[in-house]
């Protein structure tokens, strides 16, 4: 159902993907839109088991998108390197293709938002203060992967 890769050659592994997934704080989201133009946000996300989380406003945009449509994708770069000619890097890409769901349950919007939140907090409890103070006003959205490719780009 989904392509190869074009350039066999540029393909990371997937302990490679998962590694950008983990480690880097943000990525692009892609969703249909309205009117059925392609809708691509920015996101802060966290990697657990498997799945890609994040989180948003209850109203809105996105959750419109989603809500008509839940087939995503969902693009991180790293940080690359800059290469020895100082103009051009060298960095890793991975795209996933998924399914999204909003997730209802309270204690399970706890746990993931825990993981998000810990992931860019210094204190854990900056994390449990927010969630506290926020998490009636706030979607946790659930990334299931149905599909996953990297690649490392070496510019020229």
């Amino acid at each position: 159902m989904f392509r190869k890769m074009r350039r066999k050659g540029q393909e990371i592994t997937e302990s490679e993907c998962i590694e950008i997934l983990t480690n880097q704080p943000r990525g692009v989201l892609a969703l249909l839109g309205d009117y059925d133009y392609p809708y691509a946000v920015p996101m802060s996300h966290v990697y657990v088991d498997g799945k890609i989380y994040f989180h948003g406003a209850m109203e809105g945009h996105k959750n419109d998108a989603i809500r008509h449509c839940d087939k995503v994708s969902y693009c991180v770069v790293n940080n690359g390197v800059l290469n020895d000619d100082c103009w051009s890097y060298t960095f890793k890409s991975v795209i996933v293709f998924g399914r999204v769901r909003i997730l209802k349950d309270n204690d399970e919007k706890i746990e993931k938002l825990t993981c998000l939140g810990d992931k860019f907090n210094k204190a854990h409890e900056e994390t449990a203060d927010e969630i506290r103070r926020l998490l009636d006003k706030t979607e946790v959205f659930e990334i299931t992967i149905e599909h996953m490719s990297g690649k490392i780009v070496e510019e020229n």
